[in-house]
């Protein structure tokens, strides 16, 4: 899912607590371990004292303030509508009316799947290591410790590798809504100040670093509301201008380029994966095993995430054809009110995530490596704030430098998610199960998973070549 996230970081549990769900897996400054092993060990030893005979880590899941279905289902739903769904006609153009329909509904169908073994990972793992939850890097390292013996010597640097994607994604993500944010303003305002992309940029680059020096994201709860709102209504007025007229299918190509399809895949897979929220969210369920039910949260909240991205992506490219722009806002007349409304209304509502973002990238970077590395140092704060800093603007320099909104989704959600949401969760099933499965489930379950592991290295491979290509592309012709 267009990890924007929005819909789960406007939860006011998470917005007031954010270590509770990105942190459990971090080093803790004054120890030389991991936070999650230390807490894992306090918490295994805490089960093994009342000799629980038969341990359920949903029974152990203290939540100050857990979400009940209805919560947790729209949450996910909040978190598909931001960039990635605008980028979705976009992304039909790549690959046709038909083949984008198609592969939109499989991609989903292998997103979901992949949600729900790593969440019965992490299950199956909480349970043998008594504890109630634990992060997707703990889980991975606690997974391949326990899988075949050449995975077990990887465990520990599966954690700095599943960091690292996280980061990059996240900070791919700000790229993102950096360059979003400045397309969408100079479209809109280009009937009374005509500015170049570049001073756009410039011109929101102190408000983003400012807006990132909150440490505390409790802060931004009501802009993130609001946000949410501006989401809405943005949305409204997009559906509104695709279907206010007949549409027509003529000059629109039901299979697109075959060299495009890398792109589209990149695309669709940065809209839709929601990796990185998946396990926050069921750990923070009054009630988690409603979750992977065949009706259940998770099901039913893709099913309808997915039937939305294909709708909008079908529809959108229908609408403008070989005009849709890398964010179907791009594309919308100018020359009416509405429409620039609803640029500036969108501009305003991804500025508000931005920092909810920037959070996840920050939070690895200074809590995990930098932190524990300077210790009680005396100008420990100013050193975070340089942190916080040095990561707006790189992604700012990154922005300022391609200046490609589809692209820059497109190699992202290639690069970063075909990793963290397909190849990695099937790694992680195999490992947790290696020992317990019988032959022939083993013999399946290898089967599956060595098939999304290939998809997910190909789609990296593929996806980020044809991404960086036309990157280089467009700058030979500049």
């Amino acid at each position: 899912m267009s990890h924007d996230n929005l819909g789960f970081t406007s939860s006011t549990d998470t917005l007031q607590n954010p270590r509770k769900v990105w942190s459990k897996g971090y080093q803790n400054e004054n120890d030389s371990k991991p936070s999650y092993i230390l807490e894992m060990e306090e918490k295994k030893k805490s089960a093994h004292e009342q000799n629980y005979a038969d341990y359920d880590p949903y029974n152990y899941r203290m939540v100050e303030h857990p979400t009940t279905n209805a919560e947790t289902m729209l949450h996910l739903l909040k978190g598909s509508l931001g960039t990635g769904i605008l980028a979705m006609p976009k992304a039909f153009y790549n690959a046709g009316y038909i083949i984008g329909l198609i592969a939109t509904f499989i991609i989903g169908l292998f997103c979901t799947y992949c949600m729900r073994i790593l969440v019965q990972s992490e299950y199956e793992l909480c349970k043998r290591l008594r504890v109630p939850s634990m992060s997707y890097p703990a889980t991975a390292e606690a997974a391949l410790a326990e899988g075949p013996m050449w995975l077990r010597r990887c465990s520990r640097a599966s954690v700095h590798i599943i960091n690292g994607f996280l980061m990059i994604y996240q900070m791919g993500t700000c790229c993102v809504y950096v360059v979003f944010i400045a397309s969408n303003l100079q479209l809109a305002l280009k009937t009374w100040i005509n500015l170049d992309l570049n001073v756009y940029m410039a011109i929101i680059l102190l408000p983003l670093i400012l807006v990132n020096y909150i440490r505390n994201l409790k802060f931004l709860a009501p802009f993130s509301t609001l946000a949410n709102v501006l989401m809405f209504a943005g949305f409204a007025i997009i559906l509104y201008f695709i279907f206010r007229e007949p549409l027509s299918f003529k000059d629109r190509a039901p299979v697109g380029n075959i060299a495009n399809f890398p792109l589209f895949f990149g695309t669709v897979l940065f809209a839709l994966e929601a990796i990185g929220v998946i396990m926050p969210l069921e750990n923070e369920m009054k009630t988690p095993k409603a979750f992977m039910k065949p009706f259940g949260v998770l099901n039913l909240s893709m099913s309808v995430i997915i039937v939305l991205y294909a709708g909008l992506g079908f529809f959108g490219y229908i609408r403008y054809g070989s005009d849709i722009e890398g964010s179907i806002t791009l594309s919308l007349p100018t020359d009416e009110k509405v429409g620039k409304a609803v640029q500036i209304i969108l501009a305003i509502a991804i500025f508000f995530t931005h920092p909810i973002q920037c959070y996840v990238a920050i939070d690895i970077a200074w809590n995990e490596y930098i932190s524990p590395a300077i210790g009680k140092h005396r100008f420990k704060l100013v050193w975070e704030y340089v942190v916080r800093t040095v990561i707006i603007l790189l992604t700012f320099v990154l922005a300022i430098t391609v200046q490609q909104l589809d692209l820059f989704i497109s190699l992202f959600g290639a690069f970063c998610l075909s990793g963290l949401g397909l190849a990695f969760p099937a790694i992680i099933q195999i490992c947790t199960f290696w020992k317990i499965a019988e032959p022939r489930e083993r013999k399946i379950m290898l089967a599956k998973n060595i098939c999304l592991i290939l998809i997910g290295v190909l789609g990296l491979i593929a996806g980020t070549f044809s991404s960086i290509s036309e990157i280089v592309e467009k700058f030979s012709k500049k």
